[in-house]
């Protein structure tokens, strides 16, 4: 199961690296033109509002349609062969499950749902990463089963890869059917907890930002936003806090921005400093720079923390967990202390900043020794969990480093990459025998069904530079930096 979530953690590293870039064109956006999220007396018009206008519209390109990049980047990326008729297959049961899911069509069939306001919610945030994620393992999962399908004569046309989509599209709608009866279940569950955590004050609003970035792989999190930001349930938190009311008003029973305040130090600080711990521990530094230096620049500016979450949460839940841990503890520690931020778009430094000149604003200045704390504990709490438990974060899964550094010498015989990738296969039993190909920096990885046809003579008199078997089925060949071009032609006679 873990090397399934680490598999799928791998796949979602493609998508989640376009989005960094995207969060901070938003967060420069919003700082630039304010008025674009709503802020009370800010500019709507002008040149400078243009421009803001501009970087955040480009910029939520992408972030706003995160789910089709995952879509495809899960579907491409879980295939045995990376072949776009994957992608194809993928965006096929994503269209179709959030159409057969979208509200009006699922009002259609039970009419009874469009009087209920939780499960007509429900079924208005369907296009969330969760079923995105669900599209793209149903459109791999059917390539890969029926990539090499053979029809009779007369359907002969929709053999092989032609009928995957086909498959992939009736796969969806069964899929669309169990969900239209579940969804609106664990949604309406999930509501009934937000209610029933209202009046625990500061530990309520702990339990709240906990379950919220624990839900966030299954974009149940929606549910209890609804509760807590919205006026679903008369409480609003977000809504009152940017039209200007302050906590005794309108209808404000609680302290207002409770439920908001308890993110920013996470988001702003507490992400630098898990990030810095993933890189101080990596293998590959470069790898764990690129991807979560980015993803906690973005966190900070704007709050988007979806490039940093998605980057590790498949690779290591258990850590996941205690990342969503540290949001409850942070959130208790913000309400007693009385620092009140809100946001409109998310919880960064801009959001921080022009939400501090709204009434229920309180103890800004707080943000700097939270925000230290912040980044101290969640530095400290992630060295020690991934060194004490070698958990597969960014720049460590696979030891992929350790691969390279340790076959960095390795050569080939010679440089005829089809001839070496027809012995290769030859030795590991014919193509009957590969479960699947793939590769890291230096090595090709096979999973073989049969590991006893497995000739390791014979792989060896293919020129390569070393053979490894980490367990019966599992086949490493070392090749060294040249692999891609060996696992290119391998694919090819696969």
């Amino acid at each position: 199961m873990m090397k399934k979530l680490q598999k799928l953690g791998k796949a979602l590293m493609l998508p989640v690296a376009a989005l960094p870039i995207c969060g901070i064109l938003m967060g420069l956006g919003y700082a630039i033109a304010p008025g674009v999220m709503g802020v009370p007396g800010a500019a709507t018009s002008g040149a400078l509002y243009n421009i803001g206008f501009l970087l955040v519209k480009a910029g939520g390109a992408l972030i706003d349609n995160m789910a089709w990049l995952f879509v495809i980047g899960v579907a491409v990326g879980l295939s045995d062969d990376r072949d776009g008729t994957s992608a194809l297959a993928g965006l096929v049961s994503w269209l179709m499950m959030t159409n057969l899911l979208s509200t009006g069509v699922v009002t259609t069939l039970m009419p009874a749902i469009a009087d209920d306001p939780v499960k007509t919610l429900a079924f208005d945030k369907i296009q969330n990463v969760f079923i995105a994620i669900i599209a793209g393992i149903i459109g791999s999962a059917c390539y890969n089963r029926f990539k090499s399908a053979k029809l009779p004569d007369w359907l002969a046309f929709f053999s092989g890869k032609r009928c995957v989509a086909i498959v992939t599209g009736l796969v969806s709608i069964v899929v669309s059917v169990v969900l239209l009866f579940v969804w609106p279940i664990i949604f309406g569950a999930l509501v009934s907890v937000g209610e029933a955590i209202i009046g625990m004050d500061g530990i309520g609003a702990g339990i709240y930002a906990f379950l919220n970035r624990l839900l966030i792989p299954t974009g149940l999190h929606h549910a209890l936003n609804n509760v807590f930001w919205f006026d679903t349930i008369g409480l609003g938190d977000l809504s009152h806090y940017w039209a200007g009311d302050v906590s005794g008003q309108n209808g404000v029973t609680w302290s207002l921005g409770m439920y908001m305040s308890g993110f920013f130090p996470c988001m702003m600080f507490g992400v630098f400093g898990a990030a810095l711990a993933m890189i101080k521990t990596a293998k590959n530094k470069k790898a764990a720079i690129g991807l979560v230096l980015s993803a906690a620049i973005c966190a900070f500016i704007c709050g988007v923390t979806e490039p940093f979450e998605f980057g590790f949460m498949f690779l290591c839940f258990p850590l996941y967990i205690v990342y969503a841990a540290l949001y409850g503890i942070f959130t208790v520690i913000t309400y007693y202390v009385g620092f009140r931020a809100g946001f409109c778009f998310s919880a960064g430094a801009t959001d921080l900043v022009f939400s501090s000149f709204l009434p229920a604003a309180n103890n800004t200045l707080m943000i700097i020794p939270l925000g230290i704390a912040a980044f101290v504990v969640f530095y400290l709490v992630f060295y020690f969990a991934i060194t004490k438990f070698n958990l597969k974060t960014p720049g460590r899964e696979d030891e992929e480093a350790d691969f390279a550094e340790a076959d960095k010498n390795a050569t080939l015989a010679n440089n005829d990459f089809t001839a070496i990738a027809a012995a290769v296969l030859e030795g590991l039993g014919g193509k009957e025998n590969v479960e699947s190909l793939d590769n890291c920096i230096t090595r090709l990885r096979i999973e073989v069904k049969d590991g006893t046809q497995v000739n390791e003579k014979k792989i060896k008199a293919a020129g390569v530079a070393g053979v490894m078997r980490p367990s019966q089925t599992a086949i490493q060949v070392i090749i060294g930096t040249k692999v891609q071009f060996v696992a290119d032609e391998m694919a090819k006679m696969l």
